[in-house]
């Protein structure tokens, strides 16, 4: 029997060509997934801030065991109950030098009005660590709160005694071997020193002549002179000793802010009043759900902060109704309100527990002053 015919000939069947429509569709979905796959791992030169947690500074955290403790805590005076919310807002930042999000996570986040992309130099400053810029963060976080801390009880009638403290000398300073880090300075050429602004002031005034100081080391008193050295900044000539200064302050009451893992000045104002709040009977803001943001000095000026639009969206989060913003950030806050978030604007304390008194009593809101576009 035979199975099969060496003399026949098998042609195989000619193969379909693919439609052009198919490999043309083919080669562009790997083209694409090439694209993506290479800007995934891409460094990007930027970073994404968005909104951060929320803390109510009436209210209660985590300490660094975990244990719950009031976020603002007073030691020497009457204390009240306080009722709603005075929410401090932050931001945090996606991304750093050593390792910067995707192109495709930057394209999501430019499409999303509750972020910001932003070049990684204005929130990394070159030549400047992670760890350091920790640090600095954290040391402006305290110095904020001495500052709120100072406002709020001037504000309810204490006498706050404050002295400006060496922090640092520069490398070039022309106090070095004269000054010292926590030298405090009492007075410059006789004028009685309580901000660093004054003794700018009096150093310009004598325009390159030597400033005598006098200055408190460890309880004793000395008087020293500095010859300053003149140098340009921003543009504009200036004289300097080239010392890095804080103020600090003797309360007469023991304030103590419990807040880890949050740094930068922009809660000031928000623990002033959290601070009035809780030494004052009732409750500033009706049982409202406020939130805000702003620098507080201990005169009581508020001043301007960065990534308000992240913490509008971080407010509306957190449920508050009421945004007090500083006036100086007005021009980020004009068409940019998340819908249900009344915004108010405020450049002082007392334009702060303005508003909260408007909206305890019942006030006419549309009284107060706003953002608007100009």
């Amino acid at each position: 029997m035979t199975l099969f015919d060496e003399n026949l000939s098998v042609v195989p069947a000619p193969r379909r060509r693919r439609p052009r429509g198919v490999v043309v569709g083919a080669w562009a979905l790997t083209v694409s997934l090439v694209v993506l796959l290479v800007l995934t791992f891409l460094p990007t030169g930027y970073v994404i801030q968005r909104p951060g947690p929320v803390f109510n500074t009436l209210g209660t955290v985590a300490d660094s065991t975990g244990e719950k403790v009031p976020l603002i805590s007073v030691d020497g005076a009457t204390t009240y109950p306080t009722a709603g919310t005075l929410d401090l807002l932050t931001v945090q930042a996606v991304g750093n030098r050593e390792r910067t999000p995707s192109w495709l996570q930057l394209a999501a986040a430019w499409f999303d009005p509750s972020k910001a992309v932003l070049p990684i130099d204005a929130v990394f400053p070159q030549g400047m660590t992670t760890e350091e810029r920790q640090q600095e963060s954290a040391e402006m976080m305290t110095d904020s709160q001495k500052e709120a801390t100072a406002a709020a009880l001037t504000h309810l009638g204490y006498d706050v005694h404050p002295k400006v403290t060496v922090y640092s000398l520069t490398d070039d300073s022309a106090a070095q071997g004269v000054l010292r880090k926590d030298d405090v300075i009492t007075r410059a050429n006789g004028t009685a020193i309580t901000d660093a602004e004054t003794l700018r002031d009096v150093i310009a005034r004598g325009a390159g002549d030597p400033v005598t100081l006098t200055i408190d080391r460890a309880g004793t008193t000395s008087t020293v002179t500095v010859t300053p050295n003149q140098a340009t900044v921003n543009g504009e000539k200036m004289w300097l000793i080239g010392v890095t200064l804080l103020t600090d302050f003797d309360f007469p009451i023991d304030v103590t802010i419990q807040l880890n893992n949050v740094g930068g000045p922009s809660a000031g104002m928000m623990f002033a009043l959290g601070i009035i709040d809780t030494l004052t009977p009732g409750s500033l803001n009706g049982g409202a759900n406020v939130a805000g943001t702003g620098t507080i000095d201990a005169q009581g000026d508020v001043g301007a902060i960065g990534g308000i639009r992240q913490k509008l969206y971080g407010a509306k989060g957190a449920g508050a109704t009421y945004f007090l913003a500083p006036a100086s950030n007005c021009d980020e806050v004009v068409g940019h309100v998340p819908s249900g978030l009344r915004v108010f604007s405020v450049s002082t304390l007392d334009q702060s527990l303005q508003v909260l008194e408007t909206i305890r009593g019942g006030g006419d809101l549309d009284k107060l002053p706003t953002c608007s576009s100009s």
